[in-house]
């Protein structure tokens, strides 16, 4: 595969990923700010459950990956401002996703990034129509032509790629398995299976889609949608480890809690210093999936590094 390169930029350049990651973070705190519903009028009180679970904290990991794709391979200097409400669309289903998992008919789960979960807060009926909102917002923010976005051909496959793998062959389905499985003798290949869905399919999709709207050749879509895999696969095994080597303060939810359940994860089927290996080949083989790119690709592989040594 030929190198993909920009003029401008020199091999090899290596970035600061704190500070890459708080300038992103502030960029797509930014644009949820401007695209997300006011708490305002009579569902003043439906969106203020909406803004409490958006707002209350985050690393924006998705969406800063999704916009850190579209860099590899657009050379348009307005490809933020045309991604970043597709950025703002994968984390709202992303927090529409955590609202629910956190629901007593899921994991029952009373804190999320240190605060009470929605539920808590609101009740759960309106934690459940908060994730449906928030659901439903994400396709409006992805479809609405009055909101910057690349070209209509390029915005239908920026919601039939979130749709496919936020859905019932991807997210969704990933955490009907997780459930099902829940006390159960399962095979290896059911557990790929299920971190692949419930975690690393919304990571692929973040991925694809900067690729997508970036204009990435196929060749290109191939290989990110490759890192992406391999990173969203790298993603759940870490989180499986810091739920038995964190703690509640550190991960600012219930420390512990897939023992409690009896969920199935790589410790729980690999020991904690297999599991940790494991992890680490997932993000060696991101990293080795960008050799085709330039230094333009650098946040992608220090985000997939990041990923592996988080300590929340």
């Amino acid at each position: 595969m030929k190198k993909f390169q920009h003029p401008n930029l020199m091999k090899n350049i290596k970035i600061n990923i704190k500070k890459y990651l708080n300038e992103q973070r502030q960029l797509v705190e930014q644009g949820l700010h401007q695209y997300m519903l006011s708490e305002k009028g009579e569902f003043a009180g439906h969106i203020a459950a909406m803004r409490y679970s958006l707002f209350v904290g985050g690393k924006r990991v998705r969406p800063i990956l999704c916009l850190a794709s579209s860099r590899c391979v657009s050379e348009n200097q307005q490809i933020d401002h045309l991604l970043l409400p597709a950025a703002c669309a994968i984390e709202c289903i992303h927090t529409y996703s955590l609202i629910h998992d956190d629901l007593p008919a899921m994991d029952d789960d009373d804190l999320r990034r240190g605060q009470a979960t929605c539920h808590k807060k609101f009740g759960e009926a309106e934690a459940i129509l908060a994730g449906d909102g928030l659901l439903t917002l994400a396709f409006d923010l992805l479809s609405n032509p009055e909101l910057p976005g690349p070209s209509p051909e390029k915005r239908l496959r920026l919601i039939a790629t979130l749709a496919q793998r936020a859905g019932s062959a991807g997210m969704v389905g990933g955490q009907f398995l997780d459930i099902d499985s829940e006390r159960k003798e399962i095979p290896f290949s059911r557990l790929q299976t299920i971190h692949r869905a419930k975690t690393g399919a919304l990571i692929t999709a973040a991925v694809r889609m900067g690729a997508i709207g970036g204009g990435a050749m196929e060749d290109q879509l191939e290989t990110l949608t490759e890192y992406g895999n391999n990173v969203g696969l790298a993603f759940q095994i870490v989180d499986d480890l810091l739920d038995v080597t964190g703690t509640t303060e550190q991960l600012g939810k219930t420390a512990g809690s897939d023992a409690e359940q009896g969920k199935a994860t790589y410790p729980a089927l690999f020991g904690i210093e297999k599991t940790r290996r494991l992890a680490e080949e997932a993000v060696q083989r991101a990293v080795d999936a960008l050799d085709s790119f330039d230094s333009r690709a650098e946040p992608l592989r220090e985000l997939a590094r990041y990923i592996f040594s988080r300590t929340s």
